[in-house]
């Protein structure tokens, strides 16, 4: 399997499985970590209509009644192809929610990746990007969009940012 996760041991982990981060869309991880410190794994029933994950783990979900569209990707810079399937999830998630269903965006801790996606569709929801990294760090952590990068990527646009990145190998 190839590494998707980027190490950040002085990040703590999300307090909570998922937070919702407008009406309908949410956001989470895999994991999240209690008041006393202690891990624990997120695993995903039918809470939701669409479940899409940038990162994925076997035994985490999602149960049998809820779509689930996979776009795994590294938590670092990304290539113009997978900058295409960012775009790609955030039109899958805008589609979904303008049908009234309930959407979770996840990745490993629900931060970054994710992040991403959700701060991406807020922006094509009218947010401007700042908004809409504001948004997402207020509704899931101040640690959310931590990634450089991928605030880069959202102030610049994705347009702009796919044919600028490193090129696909």
């Amino acid at each position: 399997m190839t590494k998707t996760r980027r190490r950040d041991r002085d990040v703590p982990g999300p307090t909570s499985p998922w937070d919702e981060i407008a009406p309908g869309l949410w956001m989470g991880g895999h994991h999240w970590t209690d008041p006393a410190g202690e891990l624990w794994p997120v695993v995903v029933e039918d809470e939701f209509d669409l479940v899409i994950s940038l990162f994925t783990r076997t035994g985490h979900g999602p149960g049998p009644r809820a779509e689930h569209v996979v776009g795994e990707m590294p938590d670092a810079a990304l290539t113009a192809d997978q900058l295409r399937t960012v775009q790609r999830l955030v039109r899958t998630a805008g589609l979904a929610l303008d049908s009234g269903l309930t959407t979770l965006v996840r990745c490993h801790s629900g931060y970054n990746r994710s992040g991403l996606v959700v701060a991406q569709c807020l922006v094509d929801r009218g947010l401007t990007p700042a908004e809409a990294i504001d948004r997402v760090r207020h509704g899931r952590s101040p640690w959310a969009l931590n990634n450089e990068a991928f605030t880069s990527y959202l102030t610049v646009g994705l347009d702009i940012a796919a044919p600028l990145v490193a090129p696909d190998p």
